[in-house]
């Protein structure tokens, strides 16, 4: 087993005909993991820093591609509810199976979108920001470099990517943690393989400068986490 370079191997989410069961046991083990292993922190970090370029009490949209069950969602619901930071936010995921799992575990804050994110409909203006968090190694690198081209397009303020940092210490730590702490078959399989199919520096600096984006914000944040932060100039 190599992790010099990235993996192509599909995960099990991805596919399209999952049972709603198996679905919903692993969308609430993510949630787990998201917070115990500090997810929610680092995508709130992502929102400090566009926090820090607002003048005055200027209102944030925000909308997450890839939401899945809404968990970084309610995280930033919560975070910006302490800041007393005026906000509206949307979920945004292809499959209706996530946004179900969504809408039942929110209130009436947080609007939710069934469509893939290449084809989605703004309501009004498009978002502030937008942001993805454990999205962005589904894609090839060719993928996300559309795919960063349609962030920055479709961003006013701009865009952050949280994801996973491919490293053994990573794929070995989540690996004995799944298998021991798991119900969930497509956790057990599937986190290893996030870490397989994850980035290392070099990667994102490859593909943002393939998508022609120069300035931005790459940082190292624990556990095994990249934030890119992109503020469109």
């Amino acid at each position: 087993m190599s992790l010099k370079s990235r993996s192509h191997e599909k995960e099990l989410l991805d596919d399209d005909h999952i049972p709603f069961a198996d679905l919903l046991v692993n969308l609430a083990e993510l949630k787990m993991v998201n917070a115990l292993l500090g997810g929610h922190k680092v995508t709130c970090r992502g929102i400090d820093f566009f926090l820090d370029k607002l003048q005055g009490a200027q209102s944030l949209s925000i909308a997450e591609i890839g939401c899945g069950g809404g968990d970084n969602l309610f995280a930033i619901e919560r975070y910006l509810d302490g800041k007393k930071q005026p906000f509206t936010l949307t979920g945004i995921d292809v499959k209706p199976e996530c946004i179900k799992y969504a809408q039942a575990s929110s209130g009436s804050g947080i609007s939710w979108i069934c469509s893939d994110y290449r084809t989605v409909e703004w309501p009004g203006e498009k978002p502030d920001i937008i942001f993805s968090s454990l999205f962005c190694h589904h894609f090839t690198d060719e993928e996300l470099i559309i795919q960063l081209q349609w962030l920055k397009e479709n961003s006013r303020m701009g865009f952050f990517i949280n994801d996973l940092h491919r490293h053994p210490v990573a794929y070995h730590s989540i690996k004995l943690i799944s298998r021991i702490f798991s119900r969930s078959y497509l956790l057990r399989n599937d986190a290893p393989l996030s870490v397989k199919r994850a980035f290392i520096k070099s990667d994102w600096t490859k593909i943002l400068s393939g998508a022609g984006i120069q300035q931005y914000a790459l940082n190292w944040r624990w556990a095994f986490r990249y934030l890119i932060c992109v503020h469109n100039e």
